[in-house]
């Protein structure tokens, strides 16, 4: 469905941040994409979702393709139409709107009302803690409801591929135990190709189906996500797990020295 082929971006026409990316979504797949802060990981989500020229960057080499059309030079609105819908970063709600005129927001390019309010209404199946706030404002819900709102907002859209960037980002760990569990259960039932970014290596490991770890704007590792899991490096340097199973601290993990087969 999707393929990234050696992209690379540059910001302001001075900053490099991606230095020829390349992974692919398969129809139907959960894929994850790992790394630090920084890696380039949400620079490749917004490159792929026409979101770099609200930024000043650009793609400068590469190309992206969609469904067998090659897109890198749409707009956000072009490729939003065309089946790829973002959740971003940070839980982007808009504040002073209510819950259920912030999921209108997710169908605006989409026709026909009936459809509209029958979607709004599986957006709640899928979130039932945020239907009895469907008139609230969403300035007003918690981390984990804002959460759930804008991967509903997402959903709206009825896109064939989603990108999540940092779902579980400051949430308590049963909530991101019970967004995973949605995030997994949209993709079994829906069949919707899902490109997951995250630092959460352990969550994302378990419910995708292949992964990608991005490091200094290249892609360093990749494999099936058993794989991944398995994998020494990734486990010591992403979950904090040694070769003996203690756990290690980021200050302990950050200077870890990757061996040399890590970049080879």
């Amino acid at each position: 469905m999707l393929k990234v082929n050696n992209i690379e971006v540059v910001y302001m026409n001075v900053i490099q941040v991606l230095r020829g990316v390349s992974l692919e979504v398969g129809d139907g797949k959960i894929v994850t994409l790992l790394g630090a802060n920084g890696a380039g990981k949400t620079t490749t989500l917004k490159a792929i979702s026409g979101m770099l020229k609200t930024e000043e960057g650009e793609i400068t080499a590469g190309s992206i393709d969609f469904d067998g059309k090659r897109i890198e030079r749409y707009g956000p609105e072009d490729i939003a139409v065309m089946g790829i819908s973002q959740a971003m970063e940070g839980r982007r709600v808009l504040e002073h709107l209510s819950v259920e005129e912030n999921l209108l927001v997710g169908a605006y390019c989409r026709k026909g009302r009936a459809e509209v309010k029958r979607d709004i209404e599986m957006v709640f199946e899928w979130f039932p803690k945020i239907k009895d706030l469907r008139r609230q404002m969403s300035g007003y819900l918690s981390g984990g409801e804002q959460q759930m709102l804008v991967i509903g907002r997402a959903l709206m859209a009825r896109p064939q591929l989603m990108l999540l960037d940092e779902p579980s980002l400051g949430l308590a760990p049963l909530l991101v135990q019970e967004i995973y569990e949605i995030i997994e259960g949209i993709n079994a039932k829906q069949k919707m190709a899902i490109l997951l970014v995250e630092q959460n290596a352990r969550a994302a490991l378990g419910i995708a189906h292949y992964g990608y770890v991005i490091e200094n704007g290249k892609v360093a590792l990749s494999g099936p996500a058993e794989k991944l899991r398995d994998n020494e490096d990734v486990r010591e340097f992403y979950m904090g797990i040694s070769a003996v199973g203690s756990k290690k601290s980021y200050r302990e993990v950050k200077h870890y020295r990757r061996r040399k087969r890590w970049l080879a």
